[in-house]
Parts: structure tokens; sequence; C-alpha cells
């Protein structure tokens, strides 16, 4: 079968080497791809949100199946067109993605349906969330409604900083049109925890849990990023917290989103706070996370493509969902300056490295070519990834692996997974 996927960073390589394997799969596409996908799958000029131009290629080329990965196609309505035109696609329509394009759905949602989940307020007016800062309790958390880039989420200390965050989402516009709507929500306090699941509209297969590092700087420190590193499974995501979260806020998201006339199918991402009250949602995503794909999607025993399909059909109550019994780490390389601002076109060397590696992946998130040569090309360049048998093995192969490449401007964390010491 001939697939495509829509995307271009780390996800999209992680979900490209998991399809890659599948003996199903005869030709495999990737639009707009990246430097290293394009090792293993033949990359389209083509944007994410240019819809008519990708199903005008998957017809032309008469793919099987179109897998969507990142957040803004999938809320912009993607997989309706591609649908629209007659293919097969995985991924929620844009109905359903609002589960992750508006804050303020999702929170209601889970309102209404007794999902735990903080205490929060809705805005429009940034003169009325000023009222309304005055009399709530410090810390608190400022939400731009809709899609940031995993960005757009501000933690104020005082009353003085939140009434700043504001203005930096309501007035200044930080966050674009994301933030014409904000919600402000109680400050949640425990481990954080994100769980990636399977979902048919009715049916939902966890696949493992993992930790996501925020902040840009080591000790949690810096502004928020997309995600500087990630390590999986999280040993705080216990039976008993996987049984409580399998009652209360798995299951129980996909059948109110089915009870709301927005059947789910494709990926949903929890973003969890293991608080002292119990497991609380953080945030809701509507496809695979970036980086914890890449710690997860390269322990899928399964055929990648019959878990596609069984979403997409409503057969994935007949899958045996299997993951190997190993840990894996991932250790973002960014650009020095990321979040913020930051040079690119660095070559990139040692990649070779990797070549025949069993264990060791090197997912490319910000690269391109540039003269036959691999060259950075964003604030997030390159996932290592390490799996081992423990948590602290596996991070410290991935330790290591990221001194096999190199490219001017280099910049991790060095402290992904420390979390796993207080196990």
């Amino acid at each position: 079968m001939k697939v495509l996927i829509v995307g271009g960073g780390g996800r999209e390589h992680a979900i490209a080497t998991a399809v890659k394997k599948s003996p199903k799969v005869s030709k495999l596409y990737c639009a707009p791809g990246n430097a290293g996908i394009g090792q293993i799958a033949e990359c389209v000029p083509i944007g994410v949100m240019e819809f008519d131009k990708m199903a005008e290629f998957a017809k032309e080329k008469a793919i099987d199946l179109v897998i969507v990965g990142p957040d803004d196609p999938l809320v912009g309505g993607i997989v309706d067109v591609l649908k629209a035109a007659g293919l097969k696609v995985f991924g929620p329509d844009k109905k359903a993605a609002i589960l992750e394009g508006s804050k303020a759905f999702s929170k209601d949602l889970m309102k209404k349906y007794n999902i735990p989940s903080a205490e929060y307020e809705t805005f429009e007016d940034p003169d009325k969330a000023i009222e309304y800062l005055k009399t709530a309790s410090m810390p608190i958390v400022l939400k731009a409604d809709g899609l940031a880039l995993g960005k757009g989420v501000l933690i104020c200390n005082t009353y003085e900083e939140a009434c700043e965050g504001v203005k930096s989402i309501m007035m200044d516009k930080q966050f674009g049109s994301a933030g014409n709507k904000m919600v402000i929500e109680e400050f949640l306090e425990g481990r954080e925890v994100s769980v990636l699941s399977f979902v048919d509209g009715k049916t939902i297969k966890i696949m493992s849990s993992a930790q996501d590092h925020k902040r840009a700087g080591d000790g949690d420190t810096g502004l928020n990023t997309g995600g500087m590193g990630n390590f999986s499974p999280s040993p705080f995501f216990t039976k008993e917290v996987e049984e409580f979260c399998n009652r209360n806020i798995f299951q129980a998201t996909v059948d109110a989103m089915k009870s709301e006339g927005r059947e789910f199918k494709g990926v949903i991402f929890f973003g969890l706070m293991l608080t002292a009250k119990g497991p609380k949602v953080l945030e809701f995503n509507a496809r695979f996370g970036d980086p914890e794909a890449q710690v997860v999607l390269p322990r899928l025993e399964n055929d990648i493509i019959d878990v596609f399909e069984a979403c997409i059909d409503g057969t994935l109550d007949k899958i045996d969902l299997k993951f190997e019994d190993k840990a894996a780490v991932c250790v973002i390389l960014a650009s020095d300056g990321y979040p913020v601002k930051y040079e690119k076109g660095y070559p990139i060397t040692g990649l070779e490295n990797f070549e025949g590696k069993d264990d060791y992946f090197c997912f490319h998130s910000g690269t391109a070519l540039k003269d036959d040569k691999v060259v950075t090309n964003g604030g997030r360049v390159l996932g290592v990834t390490a799996k081992a048998a423990t948590l602290k093995e596996a991070r410290a192969k991935a330790y290591e692996a990221v001194e096999w490449v190199d490219f001017d401007n280099k910049y991790m964390r060095h402290d992904i997974g420390r979390a796993i010491d207080e196990a």
C-alpha cells in the first residue's frame, strides 16, 4: 500500500520509522518531511496547511492511507477535506480535534462529564480577567484558548505577574489569535505524566506513559518549549494510578466526545497531574506528542498500519496492543536561543554514527538538505533516543549518543529524566 504522512518534525520521523517497518507498505511519502525523513520516504514540498494541494497529490498518487501528524492541520480540518476527496485518513476530524483546538471547550467538557481537572474560569475580556485575578489564589495558570505551539501557558506567582500575563496573551497577542479567549486555571501540584492512547470512536487502548520536560533550561528553568526531552514509561504511572484513570478519565473522555456528537478517531494524548487528591487532566492533545512519540513508538511491537486501520474502521477492540518491556529516553538537541531567537543553516556532522545501531535513534525535528548536506532548520533540531532494560540505562545511553552528533549552536538540557532517581 502507498502511505502519505503529513508533517515534517520529530514526531513524523518517529511515525515514518514505525510505518516503514510494516510489510504492507510499498511506498512512503511525507509532506513536507525533513532531511531525516527523506532517507526513508519521498518528501513532497507541500505545506501542512495546504489542504487542497495535499488532497490533489494524494489522489494523483492513489494513496491508500494518509496519516496526519501535527495539531494545526487537524484543528483546521484537513481530515474533513481529505475524506471528502475519498481518501482514507488517520486522525480526528475538525469537530473532534477541538479537544485540543480549544482549551475552553475541553475544560467545559470535563466539567460537564465530571472528568477530574483543575478549577477554572474562561474570559474573552481582559479587564474582566484582571478583575477576577484580584480575588484569585496564587500561583495561577493562564492558558491561551487556541493552539500556540505548546507554549501558550503561563504560570504566574503574583497578581502583578498574572496581570502582565493577561496583557501579553489577550492584548499584545503574544500567541496570536490563540489568545482571543483565555482560560484562568488553579495551579495544580504534583508529578506530571503524559499518556498516549489510540481511539476508534468508542474503544480506547493506552500506549505507554511518558514524562516531558517543557522548560528550556536545566532544573526546569527558562521559558516553555515544545519539549526538551522525554522518558517512558513513567515510574509514577503506577497500576493504581492507571486503574483510576481508566475508570474516571480515559474511557470517560472518549464517551463524552461521542455523546457530544464529536466521535474521536485517532490519538488522544492525556496530559495528567498526579495531585495529592488524585490524577487530574492538565490538557488534551489530538495527536501523538512530540517528543513523546520518539520514546513510545520505537517500543511498539504491533504493525502500526494494523492499529491505524483499526482506529479508522472502529475495530480497535480486536487489536492486542503490545509494547517492548524496555525503557526509552529522548534528549532534544536544539539551537541555542530556542524558543526565542536562534540561527539556522549550520551543517550537522556525525549522523552516520547511528547507522546499524540497535536501540539508538536520531529523529530529525528541524533539519533540511542544503548542497547535499544536512543542516539545522529549526529550534528543536534532533531527538536522540535510546532504549534499554531500565530507565537509568536508557538515559546513560541517550547522553552517550548526543555526543555522536555535532553542529554549531548545539544546545541541550543535561538533566532529562532526573525524576527517575527519585522514583
